[in-house]
């Protein structure tokens, strides 16, 4: 491995938008992106902020740099990236560019993955420098260079626009960051309560649990997890256990596991319909899963912490210390009890649709209509 040029997007060279120092329109954004992964939930965060935002008026740009996160085989050309975001994601209006060579200037300037703020501080323009913040990505490492990089980059006098009040006071109180948070939704035309399903008419008592299944993400947990499903299982014989999220074709488990790999998101709302509990596990920022859950009628459980607690508490999951143990009793609990798993029920129901993304989207408008308000950065 060439460690100087895997690294490059590290030490950009300084350039310019094109014509250089032209002054840009308003609410015109270039966003920097990593290369596009399919099923990628931070990329699909970042153009459902856009969408929103287009319809809001704003202009949109996708600039995919650090091309050396993957291989040279799999890098996309500007018109390739714009038809998989189409495919693999939404419709967009947005220009997509492959680098930053013949880039237009834009108000705001994007970042998003860490690897990407590097880009966004080398460049020369006079324009409102960003910082889409959507995990602690050090904790994605051990502490090591990629701890150390992906922690110096809130260090680069970027203004963070953060998911969720977590982050927002971490980037302020640890980093002295100008940071502005925004919320999480779900697609409220593919996610509702429906009927339970009865997965065998001849066996009525037969409960589903459902497990995010994620071994190569490790804050998604996915071993402890296993521990925790074994220990159910034991207690509760009768228990089927549902998993989404990875091929687990190459694991063995003690207990029976129906295993959906990954699957497309419209056929998730079918699989949550046979589901009685989700146990979902983070140990970074919270993905969209428990609202989506929530949102389709199936109690939560999952892990305690500040990065969890900003969105989930004991009123709408049942939450518990990071246990096997605790965990574990946490399921068997609402499980066992129809009164507790209705009131979980209705009560994440409700939380999740009072959430909204075009309101989330006219925060974001917010937050840079406040910037627009005041002397870009040099």
């Amino acid at each position: 491995m060439d460690v100087i040029k895997h690294f490059e997007y590290v030490t950009p060279a300084p350039f310019s938008t094109t014509p250089a120092n032209a002054k840009p329109e308003p609410k015109t954004i270039n966003w920097f992106i990593p290369p596009l992964g399919k099923g990628s939930g931070g990329h699909l965060n970042i153009f459902r902020f856009a969408k929103n935002l287009e319809d809001l008026g704003y202009v949109n740009r996708f600039v995919v740099v650090a091309e050396t996160l993957v291989p040279e085989q799999n890098r996309l050309s500007a018109v390739e990236i714009k038809e998989k975001i189409h495919e693999w994601f939404m419709p967009l209006k947005a220009e997509c560019f492959r680098g930053t060579e013949g880039l237009p200037p834009a108000e705001y300037a994007m970042a998003t993955g860490w690897q990407t703020a590097y880009y966004v501080a080398a460049l020369q323009d006079t324009c409102h420098k960003c910082y889409f913040i959507q995990d602690y990505e050090p904790w994605f490492y051990s502490r090591g260079t990629d701890y150390f990089l992906a922690e110096n980059t809130y260090k680069l006098g970027l203004s963070a626009i953060t998911a969720g009040h977590w982050l927002e006071n971490k980037m302020r109180d640890e980093y002295g960051m100008e940071a502005h948070a925004v919320g999480f939704s779900y697609d409220k035309h593919l996610y509702h309560r429906q009927e339970r399903a009865p997965v065998d008419a001849e066996a009525p008592k037969k409960q589903r649990v459902f497990f995010y299944a994620r071994p190569p993400t490790p804050r998604r947990a996915f071993d402890l997890g296993v521990l925790v499903l074994d220990a159910v299982t034991k207690r509760l014989p009768h228990v089927e256990v549902v998993m989404a999220g990875w091929d687990l074709s190459a694991y063995e488990f003690p207990f029976t596991v129906i295993d959906h790999g990954i699957m497309a998101l419209d056929d998730l709302p079918a699989l949550y319909a046979t589901c009685d509990a989700a146990l979902v596990l983070s140990f970074s920022n919270l993905s969209l899963l428990p609202l989506e859950l929530m949102a389709s009628g199936v109690p939560v459980v999952s892990n305690d912490g500040p990065w969890v607690e900003w969105l989930l508490d004991h009123d709408n999951a049942s939450l518990s210390e990071p246990t096997i143990q605790g965990l574990a009793d946490a399921i068997v609990k609402l499980l066992g009890d129809d009164e507790l798993r209705e009131r979980h029920v209705l009560r994440g129901l409700e939380f999740a649709q009072r959430t909204s993304w075009i309101d989330e989207a006219r925060r974001f408008d917010a937050v840079l209509a406040n910037m627009s308000n005041r002397a870009p950065a040099p």
